[in-house]
């Protein structure tokens, strides 16, 4: 339908509310569907739908309230594919850069059918314009269509009536991050046309390994519809962590066994349902900070088409261009309502009708730029930060920060307001340059160790605050942690120059695989220390899906583009006796952290005693048994210990009474050489009283309690004992 034509005597006014496409009867009983876009500066909108040969009819909305067109067409039912072409100035120069030529996602579509294809027809402005430096000003007239996915009508038809939400509080959360394809793709047990999809997260099969692990949560890479960047296609790759999105209501199709017309939404809800029943919570990770519609030459897929200058953040100086704060060439403007109303519809929407538990969002510093302070720095008075905080169900979720982006003044670990965790990257460089014998400033180990208070007990925030992890997604796995002291990314097509140089690992001796014995022993011990570091931590340990198995990815330290086997779990590797002991150990130990208050404490730690001439509750000592000294605390170490004493909890359990614990020590020794540790006396245990091995990453199992006195630690290893109680 050409500019100005006549409305469609089928189109009837509709309702501006709620945005995108709503099936539903109208006042006559007629059922159809509702559609309704937010554009504020278009001229016009044409809803475009296509059938199942798929023709395109194109139907005029020439209703408009409050800047958002709508209109009800009777008979069109789920499983309709549609998209927009919204008309209206091409004047790039002032951020302008409408093109009725382009076929465009509804931004609130709940399911998309179809993939980006690359292709110059897809972006608005002409790619190949012989003069380079203008070409995002000359507008490109051909039809994007053949090359764009459509937008589904999905019917909304489910209450949650049997649902039961784990509710797991944040002092008894151990986070699991995972990839739904990567996950179950090389699962045995999971059918083959389940495997890497939402319904094969939650055979059975997946579940049984995350509720035999104990852990409460996973953290899913994202499931947005997302499209693969072009330079990605041209490299025959994919995006295979999902960090470049198109659609924040639609599950992404590819990981659908349902198809994509509308199937995926269910499969979701349903995989959401299977977890919760297994009492694991469902946590996303999200991506609001940037689309991937890029840079000025990057392809018109929804908003740049629907209003450019009102959803992003154009340069200061040069509006034809975007200010760029992700390292992905755009960054959405979260300074404008309607932004905030995109992001904070579509995290209801992911809590109400889809039953997710929590958001982790990406580079989530970028959310908070340009706010009241009135600059382009980082604020946490941000009206997207503020619209989170009031909102009455969205402050009630697990709410957890990346807390930086790519921009000055980006980094902003710790300064995050109440209600919100955050990714604590200061934890993980500090653990791994301690094991690696890097020798960290030992005031930060034990910030660390103990809930990193320094950066999170300021403003109210408590120990959970921090997200402890050893590793991510992004980066080595454990195993290449301890395997590699170079990234090898050739594989990523980028000449090995993607990704982090600064890992923080260490070989051992022999750069990537080997046969030696010692080496791959010291590995192995080190994979145990680390592991165990991180979940008797306190903090909200963080295990990255994989790690429990010895995962692989040859020292490929940024594989988001890698959608094979050296991306997917190896399930294998449970029939080999070290890794399957691992695994077992990873268990025991969010066994233990569950069975034992002391060590996923509410409140941090004070030093002091909580009852007059009571126990401190942490103390910390050297080698030989002494409480460390102010000098102490200023010379590096490769040998401490950490007694967290059970009895001189501040906390108390839902009946008001006070909590009590058992007391535990625990020794870590990053040197070569065994070292003799005195353990602790009065006031801190019995004269003659024996100690209790819980733990030693040196030896196969938990061994005979210690007699009173002294214990030889390993080098390169970790132990933890119980201390006897005082008598009355």
């Amino acid at each position: 339908m050409a500019s100005g034509q006549e409305p469609e005597a089928g189109v009837r006014p509709g309702s501006w509310q709620p945005l995108g496409a709503r099936f539903r009867k109208d006042h006559l009983g007629v059922p159809g569907t509702n559609f309704a876009l937010w554009a504020a500066g278009a001229e016009a909108v044409d809803l475009c739908l296509f059938d199942d040969d798929g023709r395109e009819s194109r139907h005029r909305l020439t209703e408009q309230d409050f800047q958002i067109w709508h209109g009800f067409l009777p008979g069109v039912r789920p499983g309709t594919r549609y998209g927009f072409r919204v008309h209206g100035r091409w004047d790039p120069w002032t951020g302008a850069r409408w093109n009725p030529a382009k076929l465009l996602l509804d931004p609130y579509a709940r399911a998309v059918d179809g993939c980006y294809t690359s292709h110059d027809a897809a972006c608005s402005a002409v790619r190949n314009w012989p003069e380079a430096d203008v070409a995002d000003t000359v507008r490109d007239n051909r039809d994007s269509a053949p090359y764009v996915p459509r937008s589904v009508v999905v019917h909304d038809d489910d209450d949650w009536y049997d649902d039961r939400r784990p509710k797991t509080p944040w002092s008894e959360t151990v986070l699991y991050e995972l990839h739904v394809r990567g996950f179950t793709m090389r699962h045995p047990d999971v059918p083959p046309h389940l495997r890497g999809t939402y319904a094969g997260l939650a055979h059975p099969a997946a579940i049984d390994h995350l509720t035999r692990l104990g852990v409460t949560a996973v953290e899913l890479l994202p499931v947005h519809q997302f499209a693969d960047e072009d330079h990605l296609q041209a490299r025959g790759l994919v995006n295979y962590w999902g960090y470049n999105t198109v659609g924040y209501f639609a599950p992404h199709a590819g990981y659908s066994a349902s198809g994509s017309r509308g199937g995926q939404v269910g499969e979701f809800k349903r995989m959401v349902r299977a977890l919760h029943a297994a009492g694991i919570e469902v946590i996303l990770d999200v991506v609001f900070n940037h689309t991937a519609e890029g840079a000025e030459l990057g392809p018109a897929l929804s908003l740049r088409g629907i209003d450019n200058a009102a959803y992003y953040r154009l340069a200061p100086h040069r509006p034809r261009g975007y200010a760029d704060y992700t390292g992905c060439g755009n960054t959405l403007d979260t300074r404008r309502p309607q932004v905030v109303r995109l992001i904070t519809d579509s995290l209801r929407y992911w809590v109400t009708e889809m039953g997710v538990d929590g958001f982790r969002f990406d580079l989530a510093a970028a959310l908070a730029r340009g706010g009241f302070d009135g600059t382009d720095g980082v604020d946490m008075d941000h009206p997207f930060l503020a619209a989170v905080s009031q909102d009455p169900l969205l402050s009630r979720v697990k709410l957890i920060a990346e807390p930086w982006d790519v921009g000055p003044g980006g980094y902003q670990v710790g300064g995050f307001p109440p209600l919100w965790a955050e990714w604590n990257d200061r934890y993980r460089d500090t653990v791994r340059d301690f094991w690696r014998g890097a020798r960290p400033d030992v005031r930060e180990l034990g910030y660390r160790l103990s809930g990193s208070s320094d950066l999170y007990q300021r403003g109210g925030r408590r120990p959970y605050a921090s997200i402890n992890y050893v590793t991510a997604h992004d980066g080595f796995t454990l195993r290449d942690l301890v395997s590699y002291d170079r990234k090898h990314n050739e594989a990523n097509g980028e000449a090995n120059r993607d990704g982090t140089d600064d890992n923080r690992s260490w070989n051992h001796g022999v750069e990537g695989e080997t046969t030696d014995p010692e080496v791959n022993a010291l590995r192995l011990r080190q994979l145990r220390n680390l592991m165990a570091t991180l979940l008797l931590s306190a903090g909200v340990p963080m295990i990255t899906a994989g790690d429990e198995l010895g995962r692989t990815q040859g020292g490929n330290n940024n594989a988001y583009c890698q959608d094979g086997e050296l991306s997917w779990l190896d399930w294998s590797l449970l029939e080999q006796p070290g890794w399957r002991d691992l695994c077992e150990l990873t268990s025991r130990l969010v066994r233990l952290r569950r069975a034992h208050p002391v060590l996923r404490r509410r409140a941090f730690f004070s030093g002091r005693a909580v009852t007059p001439g009571g126990q401190p509750d942490l103390a910390w000592f050297t080698p030989l048994g002494k409480e460390m000294t102010e000098a102490d605390w200023f010379g590096p170490t490769a040998c401490l210990g950490m007694l967290l004493s059970g009895t001189a909890m501040s906390e108390r359990d839902g009946s008001g009474r006070p909590l009590e614990d058992d007391s535990f020590l625990l020794l870590l020794n990053a040197g070569h050489e065994p070292t003799v540790f005195t353990l602790p006396g009065e006031p801190w245990a019995e004269p003659e009283a024996a100690y209790g091995t819980v733990l030693d990453t040196a030896a196969a199992g938990t061994g005979e309690p210690y007699p009173r006195g002294a214990v030889v630690l390993g080098g390169r290893s970790l132990q933890l004992l119980r201390v006897p109680a005082r008598s009355a």
